[in-house]
């Protein structure tokens, strides 16, 4: 008989895995250059930023909240990073601090603002992402800082193993999530945050340190985001990352987390994340246009979720 704990990870990830691997098959099919080595650790080390974006965004969706932001923090958290480098000759560990507090800063506004003040953080985060990607046109004057070989480290294949630091982070970073979600107080308390909030006040808890916590995570993640992008581009685009906000939900629904809050894994928004990068590399590859690939992705996720919707009524591992 299977182990109860192999048959749970399997009704909860299993769905997920058999998707992408289908995608896999049906790409390998149509482009015989697909399932190929270089092709898969090239997805791999394309992926750390959207990856560490979705991380953060799971956690601010458990809590019953969104982040629209997301996109705008990475770009003026690269900017920082490129600035400081570029124009001010400092070096890359410094500078790398830098890029991650301005991210973890402006997710702690974006807390303070909807949680104190008891704000939709749709209204909030909107407004930031607008009010950041004007701070990154100041930082960086509108023009694209090339800081070259002294970043390129961090997103280069390690020797032998092919992947890169970021990657590598970003799995980190997947595995600190899942446990901070599942094995600690804190996790628990955003669960139930975001399936009852009043049931939660009414307990004694005070529920505001902790929503307000999640978005820091993600404003951080979004610097993580930033150091692992700015790495590979080997420069500070001040119109990078637009849209990646809608890449990273679309990921954490495919994964299962709930926009209405209550229920997420990071475990499986990053299993979202790597359909969704296997799709679009498969469907470049086999040369499909940008309007076809849009309605195709579109498709996938729709599908995705109505598997999980029908999964999570016999799952009894979900509330």
């Amino acid at each position: 008989m299977m182990p109860k704990h192999v048959r749970n990870v399997l009704v909860q990830y299993g769905g997920l895995l058999a998707v992408l691997a289908v995608i896999v098959a049906v790409f390998s099919f149509q482009s015989q250059n697909f399932f190929q080595h270089s092709t898969l650790v090239s997805i791999a080390n394309q992926i750390p930023d959207l990856t560490f974006i979705a991380v953060g965004m799971t956690l601010v969706l458990i809590v019953g909240g969104i982040d629209l932001s997301v996109g705008s923090l990475l770009a003026l958290s690269s900017a920082v990073l490129g600035s400081l480098m570029v124009d001010h000759d400092w070096s890359l560990g410094t500078a790398a601090v830098l890029c991650l507090a301005t991210g973890a800063a402006c997710g702690l506004v974006n807390g303070a603002i909807a949680i104190g003040f008891r704000i939709p953080s749709f209204i909030v985060t909107l407004g930031m992402l607008e009010m950041a990607r004007g701070a990154t046109k100041v930082v960086t004057d509108s023009q694209t800082k090339y800081i070259g070989s002294a970043v390129e480290a961090i997103g280069q294949p390690l020797p032998g193993l092919l992947l890169s630091p970021a990657f590598l982070a970003a799995l980190a970073c997947v595995a600190a999530g899942q446990f901070l979600l599942t094995r600690t107080v804190f996790g628990r308390y955003c669960v139930a945050i975001g399936t009852n909030e009043e049931a939660v006040r009414m307990s004694g808890i005070r529920t505001a340190p902790y929503a307000m916590t999640v978005f820091v995570i993600s404003g951080l993640m979004c610097g993580m985001a930033a150091l692992a992008q700015t790495s590979r581009l080997s420069s500070a685009d001040p119109n990078a990352a637009i849209g990646i906000e809608l890449s990273a939900i679309a990921a954490c629904v495919i994964g299962g987390t709930s926009l209405m809050g209550g229920r997420g894994s990071v475990i499986s928004s990053f299993i979202g994340v790597l359909i969704i990068a296997v799709l679009q590399t498969g469907l470049a590859q086999i040369g499909v246009s940008d309007a076809n690939k849009q309605i195709i992705t579109g498709a996938v996720i729709v599908i995705a979720v109505l598997l999980d919707a029908l999964r999570s009524r016999w799952d009894p591992t979900r509330p």
